[in-house]
């Protein structure tokens, strides 16, 4: 098993900057990935940044640029620096993890509540 804590929502302006914080917890193994997804109100959720224990990273086109995925394979933390924040990048945003990198998630966190409104 492994938990997912994650930390770092909020409500900002457009323009703004948010950073999102996962730590895992649990039976963490090499050659895993951790990802950041998010689900807006009547949309599916999507894939924003993924990060393999390796250090390759994969964005979605919306957010190549302006996000930033990193981990510390020490604390068995993601973080999701996010800058130039956009009104539709508003959701609910996941972190994830996959036992093996080739794999989808496995596990996933409780979420956290991300705003971009003036």
């Amino acid at each position: 098993q492994v938990q997912l804590v994650e930390s770092g929502g909020g409500l900002v302006q457009p323009g703004g900057s948010l950073r999102l914080s996962c730590a895992a917890s649990g039976n963490i193994f090499s050659g895993n990935a951790m990802a950041w997804y998010r689900q807006a109100p009547g949309k599916e959720r999507e894939l924003v940044a993924r990060i393999t224990s390796g250090g390759t990273t994969k964005y979605a086109d919306s957010v190549k640029g302006r996000f930033t995925i990193s981990r510390d394979n020490a604390k068995n933390t993601v973080y999701l620096q996010m800058n130039s924040l956009k009104p539709e990048d508003t959701a609910v945003y996941y972190c994830s993890y996959s036992v093996t990198y080739y794999l989808p998630p496995n596990y996933w966190g409780q979420g956290t509540q991300v705003t971009v409104s003036s």
